[in-house]
């Protein structure tokens, strides 16, 4: 860098931290905890960022410690404002929708139109989490890696129509497939391609769809999105490790909570995701894999009904892998949905009569954590930063 540049970075990051100060420090939003040295690089970096996503210094405040280095971007909202999931109806946002182009299978590519990576951003500063970014993470193109990511899986989940197999045995594509493994010689970004474009021929439930979802948006992003050989191999060979790319995406300490659940698995790294824990009730960031738990102990035990897997699409919009509603649901359906399966409702027509109606107060109560009587797991299960932070050694359990 010149000195000239230099100069003004550093004059720039007091200006900032002058009028931010440490007092202030917020828990929430994004943090790049870099240090002083490479503070002002990333903030004049972030800042043109934004300004790309027409993220304007009017809708988020930056902290600045000028003793640690650390700059913290939260959204201007009231500290108690953890929603994510109205942000694209609020004019001072002014979210929209990208448009984005999906390979298919001896078919024309297809258009679709998905959460937009400023909504992402956005929903990143939100207060109720804080992602932090430090250590070999100390470089803009990792929080860029991790919202196209986020983009990409929301992409692919936005027009699917699997078979839902009502409890009976999940059905794969032989041709490609065998029992969720692909067929020895086909490679896995063409078996993951015909799962995507010939879905009538798949019946899978929402835990497998869901793994298909994050397992295509993350090595589509580096094959063919990015068009990254290193980082294309890195995931790969993550994925393959075991002969099996679909079992161990997520972290084993995700099913904590099962009556059945392995201690041994509490420690188990997933191949392409993580934890991130005490997230508040309604943040959501586009991307996330959340789990909604069926705390009822009579219809829980049925096989399909136990919680639902679920990724949050932006917009309000959670997956919707079978096309039961439209191709998403919003967060009160979703919520909703795995309620009434304490009422015997399995299906919204044939019984509508067994619906009991759920007040504002309820969709309250229920979205909190199932030890404090909601239905919603504190955590959020997340894309590593591929290339920027050490991924942990994947073991069996």
């Amino acid at each position: 860098m010149h000195l000239r540049t230099t100069w003004l970075a550093h004059l720039v990051f007091a200006a900032a931290s002058a009028l931010t100060p440490l007092a202030q420090a917020s828990t929430d939003g994004i943090q790049f905890a870099c240090g002083a040295s490479l503070a002002p690089a990333i903030q004049i970096g972030m800042g043109r960022y934004l300004a790309e996503l027409d993220i304007g210094p009017a809708l988020y405040q930056l902290t600045a410690d000028t003793q640690t280095g650390s700059l913290t971007y939260t959204l201007r909202t009231p500290a108690d404002d953890h929603n994510t999931l109205d942000l694209f109806k609020r004019p001072e946002f002014n979210v929209g929708q990208d448009t984005v182009t999906l390979p298919q299978a001896g078919k024309a590519p297809m258009s679709v139109q998905t959460v937009s990576r400023k909504e992402i951003v956005l929903a990143l500063m939100q207060h109720g989490r804080q992602t932090v970014f430090s250590g070999a993470a100390c470089d803009l193109q990792a929080l860029k890696d991790q919202v196209g990511l986020r983009q990409n899986i929301v992409a692919w989940s936005e027009h699917l129509h699997w078979v839902w197999p009502d409890g009976g045995p999940a059905r794969w594509n032989a041709r490609y497939w065998r029992d969720g493994t692909p067929v020895r010689g086909r490679p896995l970004h063409t078996a993951l391609l015909d799962a995507f474009t010939n879905e009538h021929r798949y019946a899978i439930g929402c835990y497998t769809a869901t793994k298909l979802v994050v397992l295509q948006g993350i090595t589509d992003y580096y094959r063919r999105v990015k068009a990254d050989p290193a980082h294309t191999a890195l995931v790969e060979q993550r994925v393959q490790v075991n002969g099996d790319p679909l079992v161990n995406i997520e972290p084993g300490d995700m099913w904590f909570f099962e009556d059945d659940f392995d201690p041994r698995e509490k420690d188990r790294p997933g191949k392409l995701m993580k934890m991130h824990y005490n997230v508040a009730p309604t943040n959501f960031v586009p991307g996330d894999w959340i789990y909604i738990l069926n705390t009822d102990p009579k219809t829980r035990h049925k096989t399909g009904y136990e919680g639902s897997n679920a990724l949050y699409m932006g917009r309000n919009r959670f997956d919707d892998y079978f096309n039961d509603h439209n191709h998403s649901y919003s967060y009160e359906e979703k919520v909703d949905e795995v309620y009434q399966w304490r009422n015997g409702v399995f299906s919204r027509s044939r019984d509508a009569d067994k619906i009991q109606p759920l007040s504002a107060e309820d969709m309250r109560r229920l979205s909190q954590r199932p030890a404090q009587g909601g239905l919603v797991k504190g955590y959020r299960v997340v894309p590593y930063l591929f290339g920027f932070e050490a991924l942990p050694a994947w073991r069996h359990p």
